[in-house]
C-alpha cells in the first residue's frame, strides 16, 4: 500500500485515499506505530461503508484497543500465574500466585501446566501481529475440521475405483470466489493416480474450429477416476459473452444444447457435480486488494480481474441466465456462498460426499447442508432479483 496515494486527515494515524472508486468511494487506512511495531489496516470506504473522518476515527480507536488487549494477554496471564522473581519458587511450590497488595489466589497445578504448555507452543507471541496470530490459530481449527471430511473423500475415491465409476466436478464462479482453494483442499490427500485437475487456457486455432464441447471431452475421466474442472464449458455462459469472446448466436446455441449434453452424460453413468461459488462484490474487492498488496499473491491478479468489479452487473445478468436455464433435474447446480472460505469448502465437500453412497461412511460426521452457505438455485435467483448484488 503506497502512502503517496493517501492524504493525512486531522486524526493522527488516519489516512484517506486521494483517488475515489466510482462505486466504493475513498478508502480509509490506519497507519501508526505502537509498542515499537508499525500497523497498517484498511478500515473501509466512504460510500460502501458510509464512513467519514469521525466514524473512521472510531474504527481506528477500536482497532488500537484490540491491539492493546492482545498485547496485554501476557500481562493478564502473568497476573494469574506469575509473581516477582524473588518469590517465584515459593509460588510454584504452593501452586499459588501472590499479587502485590492483594489476597493470595490459589491456582491448581493443571492450570499452571496448561499455561506453560501454551506459552511453549506460542512462543514470543508479542512480536506477532495479533490479527495474524488469531488468523493462524483459526486455521488450525479449520484444518482439523476439514481433515475429517478429507478422510471421507479418500473413502469415496476408493469406492469409485472399486466400482469403476466416473466423476466430473465443475467449479464455477466469479474471479476470486475461492474455486482454486476449494480444489486444493478436496484433492490434498487423494490418490493422485486417480484424479486430474483440468484448467484449460485460451482455445487454439484447431479448437476454435471444433465442436465446442470437444476440447472438454478429451479430458473426461475413465473408470475409477475423478476429473475436477477449474472453470468448464460454462465459460461460454458467462466469461465469453461478457468479454465478447463468442457471438450472441454461439452463446444461444450453447445455452440451448448444454442441458441435453449433460443429460446424456448422466444417462451414461457419469456422476456430474456442478458447483457455483457465489462471492459478494465487497468480498471480491477485498480479495483483489489483498492480491495487489501481498507479494505472495500478486501473481494471481490478472487484467481480467481488474475489470471484474466494473463488469459486475454484466456478469450478474449472465450468471442469472445461466442458473435459470441450465439447472436441471439430472444435472443441478449447487450454490455455495463463499465469502467465508472455510465454510464454503466444507459445504462443497459435503455436496461431493452426498452425491454417491460409498463404503464405510462415518455417520458421526455432519453431512447436512448448512443453509446459510449451501443454498438452492431458487433461493439464489430470488436473492439476485431482490438485491442484485450477487
Amino acid at each position: 500500500m503506497n502512502l503517496k496515494d493517501f492524504d493525512k486527515t486531522e486524526i493522527a494515524g488516519l489516512y484517506i485515499s486521494i483517488e475515489e472508486h466510482p462505486s466504493y468511494g475513498k478508502k480509509y487506512m490506519a497507519r501508526f506505530q505502537q509498542d515499537t511495531k508499525r500497523y497498517v489496516k484498511v478500515l473501509g470506504y466512504t460510500k460502501i461503508d458510509n464512513l467519514d473522518d469521525k466514524k473512521a476515527s472510531k474504527l481506528l480507536d477500536e482497532y488500537k484497543k484490540t491491539l492493546s488487549s492482545a498485547s496485554s494477554i501476557g500481562t493478564k496471564i502473568a497476573s494469574k500465574t506469575t509473581i516477582p522473581t524473588k518469590t517465584i519458587k515459593k509460588v510454584v511450590k504452593k501452586e499459588a500466585i501472590v499479587k502485590k497488595n492483594e489476597p493470595k489466589l490459589t491456582v491448581s497445578k493443571p492450570q499452571l501446566d496448561e499455561y506453560r504448555l501454551l506459552k511453549n507452543i506460542i512462543g514470543n507471541y508479542k512480536k506477532i501481529d495479533p490479527f495474524v496470530l488469531e488468523k493462524g490459530i483459526q486455521k488450525i481449527y479449520d484444518y482439523e475440521e476439514m481433515k475429517e471430511y478429507q478422510v471421507e473423500l479418500i473413502k469415496l475415491q476408493k469406492h469409485l475405483e472399486k466400482t469403476n465409476k466416473k466423476m466430473i466436478i465443475l467449479f464455477e464462479g466469479r474471479d476470486a470466489s475461492g474455486k482454486g482453494g476449494a480444489i486444493r483442499r478436496i484433492t490434498r490427500y487423494m490418490n493422485s493416480r486417480h484424479y486430474r485437475i483440468v484448467a484449460l487456457g485460451k482455445p487454439t486455432d484447431t479448437q476454435r474450429n471444433q465442436w465446442f464441447f470437444q476440447k472438454y471431452i478429451e479430458h473426461f475421466p475413465t473408470g475409477g477416476e475423478i476429473v475436477l474442472f477449474d472453470r468448464s464449458w460454462y465459460n461460454r455462459a458467462m466469461v465469453e459473452p461478457v468479454f465478447g469472446f463468442c457471438t450472441p448466436e454461439q452463446y444461444e446455441i450453447f445455452m440451448e444444447d448444454v442441458v441435453n449434453f449433460e443429460h446424456d452424460l448422466v444417462r451414461q453413468d457419469m456422476i456430474l457435480i456442478k458447483l457455483y461459488f457465489s462471492v459478494s462484490k465487497a468480498e471480491q474487492l477485498a480479495r483483489f486488494q489483498s492480491r495487489k498488496e501481498c507479494e505472495l499473491k500478486q501473481w494471481k491478479l490478472s487484467e481480467v480481474d481488474l475489470q471484474a468489479q466494473d463488469l459486475w452487473a454484466e456478469f450478474s445478468e449472465k450468471k442469472y441466465e445461466m442458473l435459470r436455464r441450465t439447472n436441471s433435474k439430472s444435472a443441478p447446480w449447487h450454490i455455495v456462498r463463499s465469502d467465508n472460505k472455510h465454510k464454503a469448502r466444507i459445504e462443497a465437500v459435503k455436496i461431493i460426499l452426498n452425491s454417491i453412497d460409498y463404503d464405510k461412511r462415518n455417520y458421526a460426521l455432519n453431512f447436512e447442508p448448512d443453509e446459510e452457505f449451501n443454498i438452492s438455485v431458487a433461493k439464489e435467483l430470488a436473492r439476485m432479483r431482490k438485491n442484485n448484488d450477487y
